[in-house]
């Protein structure tokens, strides 16, 4: 049996409906910030109980253009993880500013208890990773933030619809960011990008940075970039996003489908913890095992395409040296990344497909 990670062709097994959509678009030949963009904009702000939402070229520019429009700038710093995508760092080194870590939890977030002991007269931001679709508690990270006068960016890019006491991540922050990339749970046909904010000031500069800080036509207010969602995308993230609630939902039950089962494999497998207050939406499915690459090269090769997110954490990689960190220095992260497998979730997949995995997973722990 085939478990394959990518559900692109079964999304859009009939495209027909999107690209009716996208030959209006064309017809009309508004193909930046259109009509569609405005529409994409006000559905998700509406589904992270947002007052504004802004489209953007990806979730990397999501994340830069947030701490551009606070200032962030060179000689200041934020707070963030190792255990991310490269993009959520990125963003930050693009910025000007430095990257400063803190290590994770066993729920492969953010250890809130070391936040302070990272703070500095030159820290600026914190910017909570919600990874996998886990939501780190903000209520914890908005009360540190406010003790020491710091902005809070949710790089939520991984998390939408996740939730804490019923609050939406992308609303806790002053910015929340979103990627539309097309493996995350609601996604376009190429990158793309959220902006969520509650701030009509942030949300009107943001407006500026993303089209060259252009007032009017003719008129430039500041110097901005060029990170617009297309209207074409905006027509292709409108027929998804109807859906979801439905996608989530799908995603949650797959996930409690595997807790279930690994729950009577602890000798070999480790579930993370599940907060009753909290919303974990899943765009990842994350364990740790015991025997990772030979657990991983025994899925592969039964179909399951299994995969690790990510075997090296950032302030191990090439483009950290300068940052001056050295192993031994983030523990618990460089641990979890010996040992952590990512399993299908999708939406698209059968009870028989997550049973067949659960299936293999105890085959090869021969239970």
């Amino acid at each position: 049996m085939k478990v394959k990670f990518s559900y692109l062709s079964e999304q859009f097994s009939n495209p027909d409906p999107i690209l009716k959509k996208i030959k209006k678009v064309v017809k009309t030949g508004n193909f930046t910030l259109g009509p569609e963009v405005k529409a994409l904009e006000s559905q998700f702000a509406k589904a992270c109980g947002t007052s504004y939402a802004v489209g953007v070229n990806s979730g990397t520019d999501a994340l830069f253009l947030s701490l551009k429009s606070l200032g962030i700038a060179p000689g200041d710093e934020v707070i963030t993880m190792p255990n991310t995508f490269i993009a959520t760092v990125g963003a930050i080194v693009a910025s000007g500013a430095k990257p400063v870590f803190v290590d994770c939890d066993n729920e492969y977030l953010i250890d809130i208890d070391k936040i302070e002991t990272a703070i500095t007269s030159k820290t600026k931001a914190i910017m909570p990773v919600h990874y996998a679709g886990h939501p780190v508690d903000m209520i914890k990270i908005l009360k540190i933030a406010k003790r020491h006068n710091l902005y809070v960016v949710e790089d939520a890019c991984q998390a939408i619809s996740a939730a804490i006491d019923g609050k939406v991540t992308g609303s806790f922050g002053i910015t929340g960011g979103f990627s539309l990339h097309p493996l995350k749970n609601i996604n376009v046909w190429s990158d793309g990008g959220i902006i969520t904010t509650n701030s009509k000031e942030t949300y009107e500069k943001l407006l500026l940075l993303r089209n060259h800080g252009m007032k009017n036509r003719d008129e430039y207010s500041i110097f901005g970039y060029n990170s617009r969602l297309d209207s074409v995308q905006a027509a292709v993230g409108l027929s998804l996003i109807k859906d979801l609630k439905k996608i989530t939902d799908k995603r949650i039950e797959n996930a409690s489908l595997y807790d279930r089962a690994f729950s009577e494999l602890k000798e070999f497998i480790t579930v993370p913890p599940r907060r009753k207050n909290a919303k974990y939406v899943f765009h990842l499915y994350i364990i740790q095992v015991k025997n990772r690459d030979q657990l991983l090269s025994f899925l592969n090769s039964q179909g399951i395409e299994a995969k690790v997110h990510y075997p090296i954490p950032l302030h191990l990689q090439e483009c950290s040296k300068s940052l001056g960190y050295k192993p031994g220095d983030f523990p618990i992260a460089e641990r979890q990344a010996k040992n952590i497998i990512t399993l299908p979730v999708h939406q698209h997949l059968s009870k028989k497909q997550i049973l067949y995995t659960i299936q293999q997973v105890k085959k090869f722990y021969k239970k």
